[in-house]
């Protein structure tokens, strides 16, 4: 099984964030996340317990420009006759707090692999919220955001905490412990998404 990695919008170049929005609110002491940071390192820090267990990976957008979703699908697609899926990393904003994992509207292998990140996500944050939809009978919610429609591989996009949420921004996503926990339930699910959806 091959992971398709995707840290969502443009890092930091020499000081200066790459994605217009995006961002926290700066907060009273004057510290602010940027999420295209926040994605990296999530996915920085997936990328080297991979490596250490020896599963296959790819990092589809690894600059620190904003790459075109175009291009990340585009990307993505080239390995879409392996047995692969794609992940794309984020975190949230617009009013709330907790977890989401999105896969395109219809039921097929993505929405098992949704299923695995929200229980893995529920086993390292027990007391934080999980924010499904179970009108369909899973946890996952749907949405047609392009990198979900346009890749030819089961497809997945979560959405790891409210960055415009004071606290679980500044306890969280922006705290080395908090992205250590992010990564771990990743890291957790994809292991078993690798098991019992590739049987690998």
């Amino acid at each position: 099984m091959l992971v398709l990695l995707d840290n969502g919008h443009g890092g930091i170049i020499e000081g200066v964030y790459q994605t217009p929005g995006k961002r926290s609110p700066i907060w009273k002491d004057g510290s602010q996340l940027f999420e295209g940071e926040f994605n990296r390192a999530v996915v920085n820090r997936i990328v080297e317990a991979l490596t250490g267990l020896g599963v296959n990976y790819v990092n589809i957008a690894p600059e620190y420009h904003d790459v075109s979703l175009k291009t990340r699908v585009e990307r993505a697609n080239r390995y879409a006759n392996a047995p692969c899926f794609y992940l794309s990393v984020h975190s949230n904003s617009g009013g709330g707090c907790g977890f989401e994992v999105f896969t395109s509207p219809g039921d097929d292998k993505s929405d098992k692999i949704a299923e695995i990140f929200g229980i893995e996500y529920q086993n390292v944050f027990p007391d934080k919220t999980l924010r499904a939809d179970h009108t369909d009978n899973d946890l996952d919610k749907e949405q047609r955001f392009y990198v979900l429609t346009h890749t030819k591989m089961p497809s997945i996009l979560t959405e790891s905490f409210f960055m415009d949420n004071e606290q679980e921004c500044k306890s969280i996503l922006m705290t080395r412990q908090g992205r250590d926990k992010i990564a771990q339930y990743h890291l957790n699910a994809i292991l078993k998404v690798k098991q019992q959806v590739f049987n690998t």
